[in-house]
Formats: structure tokens, sequence, C-alpha cells
């Protein structure tokens, strides 16, 4: 009996046929949706790695438990300034990169 060979696909393929390839309106969306849940995932791990609460944590940066909450849930309506005053309260050092085409920009 001959064995049929699947077919498999990347993750790059899946995204492009499923979501849009990059450079697109959906794709562009999709990427910015995912790295603020990224984002709010890294602030709640760090959160918790400082056993605060999301109250304590709250009352460091000055703002409501809630928006601590929604901040881990998806970071997708917080400032930069927001982004820095928490990880700032939490004593985590953060990184920023600039991507410009090809070229990471450096600030001197």
């Amino acid at each position: 009996m001959a064995t049929k060979e699947i077919k498999t696909y990347s993750l790059a393929e899946m995204k492009d046929k499923y979501i849009g390839e990059v450079g697109t309106t959906d794709r562009d969306e999709y990427e910015y949706k995912l790295r603020m849940d990224v984002l709010g995932k890294m602030i709640k791990a760090a959160r918790q790695e400082r056993h605060l609460t999301q109250a304590e944590l709250g009352k460091l940066v000055g703002v409501q438990k809630a928006q601590i909450s929604k901040l881990e849930s998806s970071a997708n309506s917080a400032t930069i300034d927001t982004v820095i005053k928490v990880f700032g309260a939490l004593k985590a050092e953060i990184n920023f990169n600039v991507k410009l085409e090809d070229n990471f920009i450096k600030l001197a």
C-alpha cells in the first residue's frame, strides 16, 4: 500500500493565507494585536515575579486596579507613558527598537 505524503505548511504560510500577506491592513492589525497581547502578558509575569497584586501595582503607578487588569489582558489602549510607568514601578528594564526598512535606529 502506498503512503500518501501529507502537505505541511509553515506558520508564515498559514498567516498569509488566512490573515493576509505582510503589509496588508489585516495582517498589520493582527501583528499589532499580537504584540500588545504579549506586552500584557509580560506585564503580568513581571508583576507576579515581584509578588504584587494588581491593586498594589496600580497604587505604585497611580492608576486603579481595573486599569492594570486591562493592561494585562491586552495593552491595546495603553499609552507608552503608562507602559513605562508600569515597568518602572516593577523595577524592570525595557528596551525599544525602531527599525526603518532593514535598519535598526540607534539612539546616541
